[in-house]
């Protein structure tokens, strides 16, 4: 059957334009931004692909779920390109245009994309982002365009925070210590992994809705992990039931606007289980509170990470360390997004600068069947000022407080 006479590609501009935390001239100077990097490396128009770049320079955070979905950027014009089964909302969302594709055709988002990009000689698209199938694809649907990485100089771009980035990070903060407390309420043995994570979900999705005039509630989630579930800081939330002594790991996780911000902290049901176990957390706090110390403007992450290595090589204990020491926050989230030039790792060489937003987060995993086995790990998160930093976690960390009496 023909589709000759099938629209593939519209402008569906249904309804009004939605509330933002950002203010329009936030957005402008994000896309003002993209668009003179453009210029100091000749690209007529840059191809955005990601979940991240794209909410971060239009913020509409889309639904992947199979599609492809697209935003470009040249020296004039701003425009999301987006799935029929999306409706106007990506319109709604986008600072900027908006062009839909339809199913009708396998190749009609890349006819949104050629009909964006008429013209254009050097496009700057993400490297880090695109397949090869879609790397050659778009090769081939645009003959003579020279496709040119800007992945890596728009996570730089990300890394440095505005004051208005830094106000919704707060509240997102703010927000993980309310998930904190509720699943410190609901924490008792016998009570399943589950139910503590959606207690804790439960309340942070209402605080959020309460929080804004218009917000899409979506992805904001708990990890909640006891006993030998906590040996992996991204292991999911099971039907384990607490049993008391257990050790706990508690992890709340709102998103707001696409922005992640996280809480984690170690916690014991009723009691701690053992001296070593005692003695493993105050460890723990001890590299937390140093790396705390750590934080602030001119100092490489790579320095950051070698200092704490220190203390628990001191205790024996870095061989149970599983990863780096804290990383950036921002337009980030479980299954995307990532600005990998900041991470307190060996290997990271960054230096860190003000408007930057960090975590701390020490770890160490002692394996089953040994002393004090479990997982410990604290996170705060950071940013980084003119002459230090604002740790904008309030939820209290260590024994004192976190020994859960049911």
């Amino acid at each position: 059957m023909s589709t000759d006479d099938m629209v593939h590609v519209a402008r569906w501009n249904w309804g009004e334009k939605e509330w933002s935390p950002f203010s329009a001239g936030e957005m402008d100077r994000r896309q003002a931004d993209l668009r003179a990097h453009m210029v100091a490396e000749d690209l007529d128009a840059c191809l955005l692909t990601s979940f991240h770049n794209i909410c971060y320079y239009s913020g509409w955070l889309y639904c992947y779920f199979g599609r492809k979905y697209g935003m470009v950027v040249d020296a004039d014009r701003a425009t999301t390109i987006s799935a029929g089964i999306d409706g106007g909302q990506p319109w709604r969302r986008t600072h900027g245009d908006n062009v839909v594709y339809s199913d009708w055709r396998r190749q009609n988002h890349y006819e949104a994309v050629r009909g964006l990009t008429a013209g254009v000689g050097r496009l700057g698209v993400e490297f880090d982002h695109l397949t090869v199938d879609r790397f050659r694809v778009l090769g081939s649907m645009l003959p003579g365009v020279e496709l040119v990485d800007v992945g890596a100089a728009t996570m730089w771009k990300r890394t440095i925070k505005s004051a208005e980035e830094h106000d919704l990070i707060r509240q997102g903060a703010r927000v993980c210590d309310i998930g904190g407390a509720a699943c410190v309420e609901a924490i008792g043995a016998g009570v399943p992994e589950h139910e503590v994570a959606l207690c804790a979900t439960r309340s942070m999705v209402r605080e959020i809705a309460d929080s804004f005039p218009f917000v899409e509630l979506m992805d904001t989630w708990t990890w909640f992990q006891s006993g030998i579930n906590t040996d992996g800081a991204h292991n999911p939330v099971t039907n384990k039931a607490i049993e008391s002594g257990d050790i706990l790991s508690m992890n709340t996780f709102p998103m707001i606007f696409g922005y992640y911000t996280a809480l984690e902290r170690t916690l014991f049901c009723d009691h701690v289980t053992s001296g070593e176990h005692l003695r493993l957390w105050e460890i723990n706090v001890e590299v937390h509170e140093r790396g705390l110390e750590l934080i602030r403007p001119g100092v490489r992450c790579c320095d950051i990470a070698l200092e704490l290595n220190d203390i628990y090589r001191s205790h024996d204990l870095l061989q149970y360390r599983s990863f780096g020491y804290g990383h950036s926050f921002g337009v980030l989230s479980h299954y995307y997004g990532r600005e990998a030039g900041v991470e307190l790792r060996e290997d990271v060489e960054t230096v860190l600068q003000p408007g930057m937003v960090v975590s701390m987060e020490p770890m160490i995993a002692i394996p089953d069947g040994r002393p004090g086995a479990g997982g410990y790990r604290e996170h705060d998160i950071l940013i980084v000022t003119d002459d230090g930093a604002e740790n904008i976690t309030g939820f209290p960390y260590g024994p004192e407080h976190n020994i859960i009496d049911t």
